[in-house]
Protein backbone atom coordinates (compact mmCIF):
# COMPACT_ATOMS: atom_id res chain seq x y z
CA UNK A 1 0.00 0.00 0.00
CA UNK A 2 1.28 3.30 -0.75
CA UNK A 3 0.76 6.40 0.69
CA UNK A 4 1.29 9.38 -0.16
CA UNK A 5 2.02 12.53 2.12
CA UNK A 6 4.28 16.29 2.14
CA UNK A 7 8.16 15.60 2.02
CA UNK A 8 10.12 16.87 4.73
CA UNK A 9 13.18 15.74 4.53
CA UNK A 10 15.05 13.76 1.95
CA UNK A 11 16.58 10.67 1.65
CA UNK A 12 15.46 6.93 1.80
CA UNK A 13 14.67 4.62 4.87
CA UNK A 14 13.70 0.93 5.08
CA UNK A 15 12.79 -0.18 8.81
CA UNK A 16 10.11 -1.16 11.00
CA UNK A 17 7.17 0.31 12.00
CA UNK A 18 6.70 1.60 15.84
CA UNK A 19 3.30 3.98 16.12
CA UNK A 20 3.98 6.45 18.83
CA UNK A 21 0.31 5.75 20.47
CA UNK A 22 -1.19 9.31 22.11
CA UNK A 23 -2.16 7.35 25.60
CA UNK A 24 -5.29 9.83 26.03
CA UNK A 25 -6.04 10.23 29.64
CA UNK A 26 -9.47 9.85 29.98
CA UNK A 27 -10.49 12.42 32.64
CA UNK A 28 -14.16 12.16 34.29
CA UNK A 29 -14.76 14.71 37.06
CA UNK A 30 -15.01 13.47 41.21
CA UNK A 31 -15.92 15.72 43.50
CA UNK A 32 -13.20 15.72 46.90
CA UNK A 33 -13.01 16.55 50.44
CA UNK A 34 -9.77 17.00 50.54
CA UNK A 35 -8.41 19.84 48.82
CA UNK A 36 -4.78 20.35 50.34
CA UNK A 37 -4.36 16.61 49.23
CA UNK A 38 -5.77 17.13 45.63
CA UNK A 39 -3.16 20.04 45.24
CA UNK A 40 -0.37 18.32 46.53
CA UNK A 41 -0.99 15.40 43.90
CA UNK A 42 -1.10 18.10 41.40
CA UNK A 43 1.64 19.42 42.56
CA UNK A 44 4.13 16.09 42.56
CA UNK A 45 3.07 15.38 38.76
CA UNK A 46 3.70 18.93 37.93
CA UNK A 47 7.72 18.30 39.86
CA UNK A 48 7.83 14.63 38.03
CA UNK A 49 7.02 16.87 34.74
CA UNK A 50 9.85 18.97 35.45
CA UNK A 51 11.70 16.05 35.96
CA UNK A 52 10.87 14.77 32.51
CA UNK A 53 11.72 17.84 30.47
CA UNK A 54 15.00 18.55 32.47
CA UNK A 55 16.59 15.06 31.01
CA UNK A 56 14.75 16.04 27.45
CA UNK A 57 16.13 19.54 27.60
CA UNK A 58 19.63 18.06 28.12
CA UNK A 59 19.03 14.97 25.74
CA UNK A 60 17.80 18.15 23.18
CA UNK A 61 20.77 20.38 23.78
CA UNK A 62 23.14 17.76 23.34
CA UNK A 63 22.21 16.38 19.75
CA UNK A 64 20.14 19.24 18.49
CA UNK A 65 21.80 22.47 19.96
CA UNK A 66 20.76 24.71 22.34
CA UNK A 67 18.21 26.86 19.83
CA UNK A 68 16.08 24.03 19.78
CA UNK A 69 15.98 22.87 23.00
CA UNK A 70 14.82 25.97 23.95
CA UNK A 71 11.46 25.27 23.21
CA UNK A 72 11.50 23.19 26.81
CA UNK A 73 12.73 26.01 28.83
CA UNK A 74 9.54 27.55 27.63
CA UNK A 75 7.20 24.12 28.47
CA UNK A 76 8.95 24.58 32.10
CA UNK A 77 7.87 27.84 32.29
CA UNK A 78 4.07 26.65 31.77
CA UNK A 79 4.79 24.65 34.98
CA UNK A 80 5.73 27.98 37.21
CA UNK A 81 3.06 30.19 35.31
CA UNK A 82 0.34 31.06 38.16
CA UNK A 83 -2.39 31.65 35.43
CA UNK A 84 -1.88 27.68 34.61
CA UNK A 85 -0.88 25.77 36.80
CA UNK A 86 -2.08 28.13 40.01
CA UNK A 87 -5.48 28.29 37.76
CA UNK A 88 -5.98 24.96 38.19
CA UNK A 89 -4.85 24.84 41.73
CA UNK A 90 -8.10 27.90 42.25
CA UNK A 91 -10.64 25.32 40.65
CA UNK A 92 -9.75 21.95 43.01
CA UNK A 93 -10.48 24.59 46.25
CA UNK A 94 -13.44 26.62 44.24
CA UNK A 95 -15.15 23.75 42.78
CA UNK A 96 -13.84 20.75 45.10
CA UNK A 97 -13.17 18.93 41.93
CA UNK A 98 -10.15 16.21 40.89
CA UNK A 99 -6.95 17.89 39.64
CA UNK A 100 -7.34 16.39 36.46
CA UNK A 101 -10.69 17.81 35.66
CA UNK A 102 -9.48 21.30 37.07
CA UNK A 103 -5.96 21.16 34.67
CA UNK A 104 -7.92 19.59 31.66
CA UNK A 105 -10.68 22.82 32.11
CA UNK A 106 -7.48 25.61 31.97
CA UNK A 107 -6.04 23.23 28.95
CA UNK A 108 -9.11 23.94 27.20
CA UNK A 109 -9.59 27.70 28.30
CA UNK A 110 -6.19 28.36 26.70
CA UNK A 111 -6.75 26.88 24.07
CA UNK A 112 -9.73 28.70 22.97
CA UNK A 113 -8.14 31.79 23.22
CA UNK A 114 -5.47 31.04 21.77
CA UNK A 115 -7.37 29.62 18.30
CA UNK A 116 -9.19 32.87 17.83
CA UNK A 117 -5.60 34.35 16.60
CA UNK A 118 -4.41 33.51 13.79
CA UNK A 119 -0.26 33.68 13.93
CA UNK A 120 2.74 30.93 14.17
CA UNK A 121 3.62 32.49 17.51
CA UNK A 122 0.31 31.02 19.05
CA UNK A 123 0.04 28.39 17.38
CA UNK A 124 3.43 27.35 19.45
CA UNK A 125 1.80 28.32 21.90
CA UNK A 126 -1.38 25.66 21.91
CA UNK A 127 1.27 22.89 20.70
CA UNK A 128 3.33 24.24 24.38
CA UNK A 129 0.18 23.81 26.47
CA UNK A 130 -1.13 20.79 24.84
CA UNK A 131 2.41 18.99 25.17
CA UNK A 132 3.08 20.10 28.75
CA UNK A 133 -0.66 19.63 30.15
CA UNK A 134 -0.66 16.14 28.84
CA UNK A 135 2.67 15.24 30.03
CA UNK A 136 1.25 16.61 34.03
CA UNK A 137 -2.29 14.48 32.93
CA UNK A 138 -0.32 11.67 32.29
CA UNK A 139 1.73 11.43 35.79
CA UNK A 140 -1.44 11.93 37.30
CA UNK A 141 -2.97 9.14 36.18
CA UNK A 142 0.19 6.90 36.70
CA UNK A 143 0.68 6.25 32.78
CA UNK A 144 4.50 5.96 31.51
CA UNK A 145 5.31 8.46 28.84
CA UNK A 146 6.17 6.08 26.07
CA UNK A 147 10.07 6.96 25.03
CA UNK A 148 11.36 7.19 21.96
CA UNK A 149 14.72 6.83 23.29
CA UNK A 150 14.38 2.97 23.92
CA UNK A 151 13.17 1.98 20.21
CA UNK A 152 14.94 -0.68 18.58
CA UNK A 153 17.11 -0.08 15.52
CA UNK A 154 16.07 0.50 12.31
CA UNK A 155 13.10 2.14 13.59
CA UNK A 156 10.81 4.06 11.52
CA UNK A 157 8.38 6.12 14.09
CA UNK A 158 4.45 6.88 13.07
CA UNK A 159 2.72 8.94 15.16
CA UNK A 160 -0.10 11.59 14.14
CA UNK A 161 1.97 14.37 15.36
CA UNK A 162 5.33 14.85 16.96
CA UNK A 163 5.73 17.20 19.99
CA UNK A 164 8.93 19.20 20.72
CA UNK A 165 9.18 16.49 23.57
CA UNK A 166 8.92 13.65 21.04
CA UNK A 167 11.21 14.45 18.71
CA UNK A 168 14.02 16.07 21.30
CA UNK A 169 13.92 11.87 22.20
CA UNK A 170 14.89 10.68 18.96
CA UNK A 171 17.93 8.76 18.52
CA UNK A 172 19.24 9.25 14.60
CA UNK A 173 20.81 5.99 15.58
CA UNK A 174 17.66 3.82 16.34
CA UNK A 175 15.53 6.06 14.54
CA UNK A 176 15.89 6.12 10.56
CA UNK A 177 13.06 8.09 9.58
CA UNK A 178 9.20 8.80 10.30
CA UNK A 179 5.48 9.81 9.08
CA UNK A 180 2.79 11.78 10.38
CA UNK A 181 -0.98 11.88 9.73
CA UNK A 182 -0.60 15.90 10.01
CA UNK A 183 2.33 18.42 9.54
CA UNK A 184 3.83 20.57 6.34
CA UNK A 185 6.78 21.11 5.09
CA UNK A 186 7.84 24.57 8.13
CA UNK A 187 5.80 22.36 10.89
CA UNK A 188 8.13 21.58 13.83
CA UNK A 189 8.59 17.66 13.01
CA UNK A 190 10.01 18.32 9.59
CA UNK A 191 12.58 21.28 10.44
CA UNK A 192 13.44 18.94 13.28
CA UNK A 193 13.40 15.85 10.88
CA UNK A 194 16.14 18.15 8.33
CA UNK A 195 18.08 18.76 11.59
CA UNK A 196 18.50 15.34 12.10
CA UNK A 197 19.19 14.31 9.04
CA UNK A 198 16.77 11.52 9.11
CA UNK A 199 13.68 11.19 5.72
CA UNK A 200 10.53 12.02 6.71
CA UNK A 201 7.09 12.38 5.21
CA UNK A 202 4.36 14.20 6.98
CA UNK A 203 0.42 15.36 6.53
CA UNK A 204 -0.05 11.46 5.28
CA UNK A 205 -3.37 11.75 6.96
CA UNK A 206 -4.17 8.49 8.36
CA UNK A 207 -1.03 6.77 8.18
CA UNK A 208 -1.08 5.83 12.29
CA UNK A 209 -4.80 4.02 11.53
CA UNK A 210 -3.35 2.48 8.16
CA UNK A 211 0.08 0.34 9.65
CA UNK A 212 0.63 -1.44 13.09
CA UNK A 213 3.66 -1.92 14.97
CA UNK A 214 6.32 -4.15 13.43
CA UNK A 215 5.17 -3.24 9.78
CA UNK A 216 8.18 -3.12 7.01
CA UNK A 217 8.04 0.15 5.49
CA UNK A 218 10.26 2.56 3.23
CA UNK A 219 10.10 6.35 3.70
CA UNK A 220 10.48 7.79 0.71
CA UNK A 221 11.55 11.34 1.53
CA UNK A 222 12.35 12.47 -2.29
CA UNK A 223 8.99 11.81 -3.01
CA UNK A 224 7.24 12.29 -0.31
CA UNK A 225 5.28 8.78 0.22
CA UNK A 226 5.23 5.75 2.46
CA UNK A 227 4.84 1.94 1.07
CA UNK A 228 3.73 -0.47 3.92
CA UNK A 229 4.85 -3.93 3.79
CA UNK A 230 6.54 -3.76 0.06
CA UNK A 231 6.77 -6.75 -2.34
CA UNK A 232 10.92 -8.22 -3.03
CA UNK A 233 10.86 -5.95 -6.28
CA UNK A 234 10.13 -3.01 -4.01
CA UNK A 235 12.25 -3.63 -1.57
CA UNK A 236 15.00 -3.99 -4.07
CA UNK A 237 14.54 -0.92 -6.12
CA UNK A 238 14.53 1.21 -2.52
CA UNK A 239 17.97 -0.73 -1.48
CA UNK A 240 19.12 0.72 -4.86
CA UNK A 241 17.88 3.99 -4.32
CA UNK A 242 18.73 3.88 -0.72
CA UNK A 243 22.88 3.27 -1.86
CA UNK A 244 22.88 5.37 -4.88
CA UNK A 245 21.24 8.24 -2.59
CA UNK A 246 24.50 7.84 0.13
CA UNK A 247 26.80 7.73 -2.12
CA UNK A 248 25.56 10.80 -4.05
CA UNK A 249 26.31 12.28 -0.74
CA UNK A 250 29.52 10.91 -0.28
CA UNK A 251 30.25 12.37 -3.74
CA UNK A 252 28.69 15.93 -2.73
CA UNK A 253 32.00 15.80 -0.02
CA UNK A 254 34.32 16.13 -2.87
CA UNK A 255 32.85 20.32 -3.25
CA UNK A 256 33.99 20.76 0.20
CA UNK A 257 36.55 22.43 -0.55
CA UNK A 258 35.85 23.85 -4.45
CA UNK A 259 35.35 27.28 -5.16
CA UNK A 260 31.76 27.76 -6.33
CA UNK A 261 31.14 29.42 -9.52
CA UNK A 262 28.58 29.43 -12.03
CA UNK A 263 28.80 27.96 -15.62
CA UNK A 264 28.96 31.42 -17.11
CA UNK A 265 31.96 32.10 -14.57
CA UNK A 266 30.66 34.68 -12.17
CA UNK A 267 32.08 33.31 -8.28
CA UNK A 268 29.31 32.90 -5.83
CA UNK A 269 29.23 32.23 -2.10
CA UNK A 270 27.09 29.64 -0.62
CA UNK A 271 27.39 30.47 3.17
CA UNK A 272 25.45 29.40 6.35
CA UNK A 273 22.68 30.03 8.64
CA UNK A 274 23.76 29.87 12.69
CA UNK A 275 22.28 30.05 15.62
CA UNK A 276 24.81 29.68 17.96
CA UNK A 277 28.74 29.61 18.07
CA UNK A 278 28.87 25.56 17.99
CA UNK A 279 26.84 25.55 14.35
CA UNK A 280 29.80 27.01 12.58
CA UNK A 281 31.68 23.36 12.95
CA UNK A 282 28.85 22.45 11.10
CA UNK A 283 29.64 25.19 7.95
CA UNK A 284 32.87 24.62 8.04
CA UNK A 285 32.28 20.16 7.70
CA UNK A 286 30.09 21.51 4.82
CA UNK A 287 32.73 24.06 2.83
CA UNK A 288 30.73 26.91 3.82
CA UNK A 289 32.15 30.19 2.34
CA UNK A 290 30.86 32.14 5.64
CA UNK A 291 28.30 32.80 7.79
CA UNK A 292 25.09 34.54 5.81
CA UNK A 293 23.04 34.77 9.12
CA UNK A 294 23.87 34.25 12.48
CA UNK A 295 20.32 34.84 14.89
CA UNK A 296 21.64 36.13 17.60
CA UNK A 297 18.05 35.81 19.23
CA UNK A 298 19.42 33.04 20.61
CA UNK A 299 21.88 34.34 22.66
CA UNK A 300 19.05 36.21 24.62
CA UNK A 301 16.55 32.93 25.10
CA UNK A 302 16.75 29.76 27.44
CA UNK A 303 17.58 32.63 30.41
CA UNK A 304 16.07 34.43 32.55
CA UNK A 305 18.13 38.49 31.92
CA UNK A 306 19.66 40.16 29.22
CA UNK A 307 22.58 38.88 27.98
CA UNK A 308 25.72 41.58 29.39
CA UNK A 309 27.62 43.09 26.76
CA UNK A 310 30.95 40.66 27.63
CA UNK A 311 28.88 38.02 26.96
CA UNK A 312 27.35 39.00 23.47
CA UNK A 313 30.87 40.27 22.92
CA UNK A 314 32.67 36.58 23.78
CA UNK A 315 29.67 34.79 21.51
CA UNK A 316 30.69 37.22 18.33
CA UNK A 317 34.20 36.39 18.71
CA UNK A 318 34.24 33.47 18.61
CA UNK A 319 32.57 32.92 15.77
CA UNK A 320 34.51 35.58 13.63
CA UNK A 321 37.46 34.02 14.82
CA UNK A 322 36.78 30.24 14.11
CA UNK A 323 35.41 31.63 10.36
CA UNK A 324 39.25 33.91 9.87
CA UNK A 325 38.72 35.31 6.88
CA UNK A 326 35.18 34.29 5.85
CA UNK A 327 32.21 36.61 6.19
CA UNK A 328 29.93 36.52 9.20
CA UNK A 329 26.38 38.53 8.67
CA UNK A 330 24.69 38.68 12.36
CA UNK A 331 21.43 40.61 12.15
CA UNK A 332 20.78 42.02 15.00
CA UNK A 333 18.24 41.19 17.92
CA UNK A 334 15.04 40.21 16.00
CA UNK A 335 12.77 39.36 19.00
CA UNK A 336 8.78 40.01 18.77
CA UNK A 337 6.36 37.70 16.57
CA UNK A 338 6.40 34.64 17.03
CA UNK A 339 9.44 34.97 19.53
CA UNK A 340 9.21 36.37 22.83
CA UNK A 341 11.56 36.63 25.90
CA UNK A 342 10.05 35.91 29.29
CA UNK A 343 12.07 38.57 30.76
CA UNK A 344 11.23 41.41 28.17
CA UNK A 345 7.42 42.07 28.41
CA UNK A 346 5.76 43.03 25.16
CA UNK A 347 2.53 44.41 24.58
CA UNK A 348 -0.20 41.67 23.23
CA UNK A 349 -0.71 42.34 19.73
CA UNK A 350 -3.39 41.34 17.59
CA UNK A 351 -0.89 40.98 14.61
CA UNK A 352 2.60 40.35 16.12
CA UNK A 353 4.13 39.90 13.19
CA UNK A 354 3.47 43.03 11.75
CA UNK A 355 4.02 44.80 14.92
CA UNK A 356 6.39 45.71 17.60
CA UNK A 357 9.30 43.29 16.76
CA UNK A 358 13.08 43.34 15.42
CA UNK A 359 14.18 46.56 14.47
CA UNK A 360 10.96 48.31 15.63
CA UNK A 361 11.67 47.03 19.16
CA UNK A 362 15.65 47.93 19.13
CA UNK A 363 15.12 51.71 18.02
CA UNK A 364 12.06 52.09 21.35
CA UNK A 365 14.76 50.48 23.24
CA UNK A 366 18.12 51.58 22.70
CA UNK A 367 19.38 50.38 26.19
CA UNK A 368 19.02 47.23 24.49
CA UNK A 369 20.07 47.78 21.31
CA UNK A 370 23.02 49.73 22.33
CA UNK A 371 24.66 46.95 24.04
CA UNK A 372 24.11 44.17 21.33
CA UNK A 373 25.81 46.73 18.93
CA UNK A 374 28.55 47.65 21.56
CA UNK A 375 29.66 44.27 21.80
CA UNK A 376 29.34 44.06 17.85
CA UNK A 377 31.53 46.57 17.30
CA UNK A 378 34.22 45.10 19.57
CA UNK A 379 34.26 41.92 17.92
CA UNK A 380 34.69 43.68 14.91
CA UNK A 381 38.53 43.25 15.02
CA UNK A 382 38.90 39.41 14.73
CA UNK A 383 37.26 38.57 11.93
CA UNK A 384 35.04 39.93 8.80
CA UNK A 385 31.96 40.57 10.51
CA UNK A 386 29.08 42.66 8.73
CA UNK A 387 26.15 43.58 10.46
CA UNK A 388 22.41 43.37 9.02
CA UNK A 389 19.17 44.66 10.72
CA UNK A 390 16.23 43.36 10.55
CA UNK A 391 12.73 44.31 9.61
CA UNK A 392 13.69 47.59 7.66
CA UNK A 393 10.75 48.61 5.58
CA UNK A 394 12.08 52.13 4.89
CA UNK A 395 15.17 54.33 4.81
CA UNK A 396 14.33 56.38 7.77
CA UNK A 397 14.45 53.22 9.77
CA UNK A 398 17.82 52.61 8.92
CA UNK A 399 19.71 55.79 9.18
CA UNK A 400 18.08 55.86 12.80
CA UNK A 401 20.05 52.06 13.40
CA UNK A 402 23.06 53.47 12.04
CA UNK A 403 22.60 56.73 13.65
CA UNK A 404 22.77 54.47 17.10
CA UNK A 405 25.94 52.22 16.10
CA UNK A 406 27.17 55.82 15.26
CA UNK A 407 26.89 56.72 18.97
CA UNK A 408 27.94 53.56 19.65
CA UNK A 409 31.53 54.28 18.14
CA UNK A 410 31.86 57.25 20.24
CA UNK A 411 31.45 55.37 22.87
CA UNK A 412 33.89 52.77 22.55
CA UNK A 413 36.33 55.80 21.20
CA UNK A 414 36.24 57.95 24.20
CA UNK A 415 36.68 54.23 26.14
CA UNK A 416 39.91 53.39 24.02
CA UNK A 417 38.46 50.37 22.87
CA UNK A 418 39.00 49.48 19.17
CA UNK A 419 36.17 48.37 16.48
CA UNK A 420 36.35 48.06 13.27
CA UNK A 421 35.62 51.08 11.50
CA UNK A 422 34.71 50.63 7.98
CA UNK A 423 32.71 47.02 8.63
CA UNK A 424 29.81 46.93 6.50
CA UNK A 425 26.33 47.27 7.49
CA UNK A 426 23.40 45.91 5.48
CA UNK A 427 19.83 45.21 5.90
CA UNK A 428 16.72 41.80 5.66
CA UNK A 429 14.77 42.57 3.06
CA UNK A 430 11.57 40.53 3.89
CA UNK A 431 9.21 43.29 4.03
CA UNK A 432 7.43 43.96 0.53
CA UNK A 433 8.03 47.81 1.01
CA UNK A 434 11.85 47.14 0.91
CA UNK A 435 12.31 45.58 -2.09
CA UNK A 436 9.83 47.80 -3.93
CA UNK A 437 12.02 50.78 -2.81
CA UNK A 438 15.70 48.78 -2.75
CA UNK A 439 16.35 51.31 -5.69
CA UNK A 440 16.68 54.05 -2.99
CA UNK A 441 17.74 51.81 -0.08
CA UNK A 442 20.72 50.41 -2.27
CA UNK A 443 22.35 54.06 -2.52
CA UNK A 444 22.96 53.93 1.26
CA UNK A 445 23.36 50.13 2.40
CA UNK A 446 26.60 47.98 1.84
CA UNK A 447 24.98 45.03 1.36
CA UNK A 448 21.20 43.50 0.89
CA UNK A 449 20.21 39.83 2.35
CA UNK A 450 16.47 38.85 1.24
CA UNK A 451 14.90 37.34 3.97
CA UNK A 452 12.51 34.51 1.98
CA UNK A 453 10.59 32.72 4.73
CA UNK A 454 8.68 36.32 5.69
CA UNK A 455 9.11 38.25 1.89
CA UNK A 456 6.84 35.42 0.38
CA UNK A 457 4.28 35.13 3.24
CA UNK A 458 3.91 39.34 3.50
CA UNK A 459 3.82 39.10 -0.26
CA UNK A 460 1.22 36.67 -1.17
CA UNK A 461 -0.72 37.54 2.31
CA UNK A 462 -0.16 33.47 3.38
CA UNK A 463 0.80 32.44 6.97
CA UNK A 464 3.26 29.66 6.13
CA UNK A 465 2.27 27.95 9.22
CA UNK A 466 -1.54 27.53 8.49
CA UNK A 467 -2.17 24.86 6.92
CA UNK A 468 -5.55 25.68 5.51
CA UNK A 469 -3.49 28.12 3.45
CA UNK A 470 -0.09 26.97 3.25
CA UNK A 471 -1.33 26.00 -0.32
CA UNK A 472 -1.08 29.65 -1.40
CA UNK A 473 2.85 29.99 0.07
CA UNK A 474 4.53 29.73 -2.93
CA UNK A 475 8.29 30.94 -3.41
CA UNK A 476 8.11 30.49 -7.10
CA UNK A 477 4.83 33.38 -7.27
CA UNK A 478 5.65 35.92 -10.45
CA UNK A 479 5.21 38.25 -7.46
CA UNK A 480 7.60 36.68 -5.14
CA UNK A 481 9.68 36.38 -7.95
CA UNK A 482 9.89 40.38 -9.29
CA UNK A 483 10.86 41.34 -5.61
CA UNK A 484 13.59 39.19 -5.90
CA UNK A 485 15.15 40.13 -9.39
CA UNK A 486 14.03 43.95 -8.06
CA UNK A 487 16.24 43.90 -5.43
CA UNK A 488 19.26 42.06 -6.31
CA UNK A 489 18.82 44.51 -9.88
CA UNK A 490 19.02 47.61 -7.52
CA UNK A 491 22.39 46.35 -5.18
CA UNK A 492 24.13 45.56 -8.55
CA UNK A 493 23.24 48.69 -10.43
CA UNK A 494 24.96 50.58 -6.95
CA UNK A 495 27.41 47.94 -6.89
CA UNK A 496 26.63 46.47 -3.90
CA UNK A 497 26.01 42.40 -3.50
CA UNK A 498 22.86 40.76 -2.73
CA UNK A 499 22.74 37.83 -0.64
CA UNK A 500 19.44 35.51 0.51
CA UNK A 501 19.10 33.51 3.83
CA UNK A 502 15.61 32.57 3.79
CA UNK A 503 14.70 28.75 3.03
CA UNK A 504 14.22 29.58 -0.65
CA UNK A 505 17.98 30.08 -0.56
CA UNK A 506 18.09 26.04 -0.51
CA UNK A 507 15.29 25.04 -2.42
CA UNK A 508 16.73 22.90 -5.44
CA UNK A 509 13.98 24.00 -7.86
CA UNK A 510 14.40 27.35 -7.54
CA UNK A 511 18.64 27.88 -7.31
CA UNK A 512 18.56 28.14 -11.29
CA UNK A 513 16.17 30.82 -11.23
CA UNK A 514 18.46 32.62 -8.32
CA UNK A 515 21.88 32.11 -10.59
CA UNK A 516 20.21 33.61 -13.39
CA UNK A 517 18.90 36.64 -11.64
CA UNK A 518 22.64 37.15 -10.31
CA UNK A 519 22.01 36.14 -6.50
CA UNK A 520 25.63 36.76 -5.42
CA UNK A 521 25.14 35.60 -2.04
CA UNK A 522 23.05 31.96 -0.89
CA UNK A 523 22.69 31.19 2.99
CA UNK A 524 21.16 28.08 4.34
CA UNK A 525 21.20 25.05 6.69
CA UNK A 526 24.58 23.66 6.69
CA UNK A 527 23.09 20.55 5.83
CA UNK A 528 21.72 22.17 2.34
CA UNK A 529 25.00 23.30 1.54
CA UNK A 530 26.85 20.72 -0.77
CA UNK A 531 23.67 20.12 -2.63
CA UNK A 532 23.44 23.81 -3.72
CA UNK A 533 27.16 24.22 -4.67
CA UNK A 534 26.83 21.09 -7.06
CA UNK A 535 23.52 23.35 -8.56
CA UNK A 536 24.90 26.55 -8.67
CA UNK A 537 27.80 25.17 -10.81
CA UNK A 538 25.72 23.26 -13.17
CA UNK A 539 23.49 26.46 -13.48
Amino acid sequence: MIKKGISASKGYAIGHVFIKADNEVKIVEKKISDIESEKARLQGAVEKAREQLTKIKEKAEKDLGADKAAVFESHMMFLDDPDFIGSAENIISDEMINAEKALENVMKNYVAIFEGIEDEYVKERIADVKDVGNRVLQNLAGNDMTSLADVDNNTVVVAHDLTPSDTAQLDKNRVIGFLTNIGGRTSHSAIMARTLEIPAVVGLQDIVESVKNGDTIVVDGAEGIAIINPDEATLKEYEAKKAEYEKKQEKLRELINVETRTKEGKRVEVCGNIGKAKDVEAVLQNGGDGVGLFRTEFLYMDRDQMPTEDEQFEAYKAVVEKMGEKPVVIRTLDIGGDKKLPYLPLPEEMNPFLGYRAIRLCLGRKDIFKIQLRALLRASVYGNLKIMFPMISSLEEFLSAKEVLKECMGELDKEGKKYNAKLETGIMVEIPAAAVNSEELAKYVDFFSIGTNDLIQYTLAADRMNEKVSYLYNPMHPAVLKLIKMTIQSAHKEGKWCGMCGEMAGDEKAIPTLVEYGLDEFSMSASSILTAKELIMKA
